[in-house]
C-alpha cells in the first residue's frame, strides 16, 4: 500500500477541523431557530393574556360608570323609578360578571408563558458533548 493510498483513504486533520467547524455551526443555528420558535409561542400566548387584562380592566371602568349612575338615581330616587333603578343594578352586576370572566382567562394565558425549555436542554447537551470532545 503507498502513501497515497493511505492519505486518500483517511482525512486529513485540515479536513477534519472543516468539518467540525461546519458541523458546530450547523448545530447553533438550528438551536437558535429552536429558541426563536419557542419564544414566538411564549409570546403570543403573553400578549394574548395581556390584552385579555386590558378588557377586564376596560370592563371594570364601564362597571364603575354604570355603578356611580346607579347611586345618583338611587340618590335622587322619587318613588317612581324604581324598575330603572333595579336595571342599572343588573348591568352593573353583568359588567363585573363579565370583567371576572375575562381576567380568569387573562391569567390562564399568561401562565402559559414558559422559557425556551427545549433550546436550553438541547445547549447543555451540546456543552456537555463538547467538552467531552
Amino acid at each position: 500500500m503507498s502513501l497515497d493510498e493511505v492519505k486518500g483513504a483517511e482525512p486529513t486533520i485540515g479536513k477534519l477541523v472543516v468539518d467540525a467547524q461546519r458541523d458546530i455551526s450547523s448545530l447553533i443555528s438550528n438551536e437558535i431557530k429552536l429558541a426563536k420558535s419557542e419564544l414566538k409561542v411564549s409570546v403570543k400566548a403573553g400578549g394574548t393574556g395581556i390584552g385579555l387584562f386590558a378588557a377586564a380592566g376596560f370592563m371594570l371602568v364601564l362597571a364603575v360608570i354604570i355603578f356611580s349612575i346607579f347611586l345618583a338615581e338611587l340618590i335622587h330616587w322619587n318613588g317612581d323609578g324604581l324598575d330603572r333603578h333595579w336595571a342599572y343594578l343588573i348591568v352593573f352586576v353583568f359588567y363585573v360578571l363579565v370583567a371576572a370572566l375575562l381576567g380568569y382567562l387573562g391569567l390562564r394565558s399568561v401562565k402559559k408563558v414558559k422559557g425556551p425549555e427545549k433550546a436550553i436542554a438541547q445547549a447543555k447537551e451540546t456543552k456537555t458533548a463538547l467538552k467531552r470532545s
